[in-house]
């Protein structure tokens, strides 16, 4: 594996390390990594450096994908063949990052219609998604989990934005038991593809509205070299991510570094009551 330089900033106390905890809080010895995609290609375009990061620490890394892909031709002609070509294409795009083949998951929803998969049944009886990717948590002994941007995104990054960020807390939880062991997920990061990040973190933790990531991954220019070949692989998406590709040369920092950003957050939190027991005791 190549040695590549990461450089980690947490947004909000302004710090910068060289240390994978700034990202992952806790690393240890047994990491696994799961980076929910809703198409093939996005969690190499949002996540990729983190991907490669946590691989060069030590961690096993998988990728789930959401949806088949069955939309993505631009031709009437692609239409019947999409799908066979889209698996090619996304194992040699993830073989490029050292993946193998038996760490890309599919759930093989159709583009457009994951939404009507969350949960642990539909509407219809069949099952959802929950028990599938409960059980990859509980298997594979999940420790970290990067779910795709939902705000003002594709409908298929929402639904796997709330697969991943609900699935990741109940995977630790004692019930549903004969789906797995419970095992915890020790922190979530989520990554954007195409659209900007949802202002609530900023306005909560009271920075710049257009700071809305709260850590940044900065790596040199050989790991985005390395990605752009990751993403050449899919020749069949060419026309539809041709700007989204372009637009990744704003990534670039006066010092020739990339960036990639993400948002820390919990899934669950806690509410805290000592605002409001003050603020009573103050008015009583």
């Amino acid at each position: 594996m190549d040695n590549w330089s990461f450089t980690y900033c947490n947004v909000d106390d302004r710090s910068v390390s060289g240390d994978i905890n700034a990202l992952f809080p806790g690393f240890g010895g047994d990491e696994v990594l799961l980076v929910m995609s809703p198409h093939d290609d996005d969690a190499v375009i949002g996540a990729g450096y983190a991907m490669l990061a946590a691989r060069q620490a030590g961690a096993e890394v998988y990728v789930m994908i959401s949806c088949r892909g069955d939309a993505g031709y631009s031709t009437v002609e692609e239409k019947d063949t999409i799908e066979e070509v889209r698996v090619r294409e996304t194992c040699e795009c993830y073989a490029r990052l050292g993946l193998d083949r038996d760490h890309i998951v599919r759930l093989n929803f159709p583009d457009f219609s994951a939404i009507s998969r969350w949960g642990w049944e539909k509407a219809d009886g069949a099952p959802g998604e929950m028990p599938t990717v409960l059980q990859f948590l509980r298997d594979r002994k999940v420790t970290r989990v990067m779910v795709p941007n939902h705000y003002h995104e594709h409908i298929d990054h929402l639904a796997t934005y709330m697969m991943g960020s609900y699935n990741a807390p109940q995977a630790g939880d004692a019930m549903l038991v004969d789906h797995g062991t419970p095992h915890a997920v020790r922190s979530t990061l989520e990554y954007s593809v195409w659209a900007d990040l949802d202002p609530e973190n900023a306005l909560v933790s009271g920075r710049d509205v257009n700071l809305r990531a709260n850590r940044v991954l900065v790596a040199g220019g050989e790991v985005e070299a390395a990605i752009d070949r990751a993403i050449e692989a899919y020749v069949s998406q060419g026309q539809i991510i041709e700007n989204l590709v372009a637009s990744r040369k704003a990534r670039r920092t006066a010092k020739g570094g990339f960036v990639e950003v993400y948002i820390a957050f919990d899934p669950r939190p806690k509410i805290s009551f000592q605002p409001y027991v003050s603020l009573i005791d103050s008015l009583l």
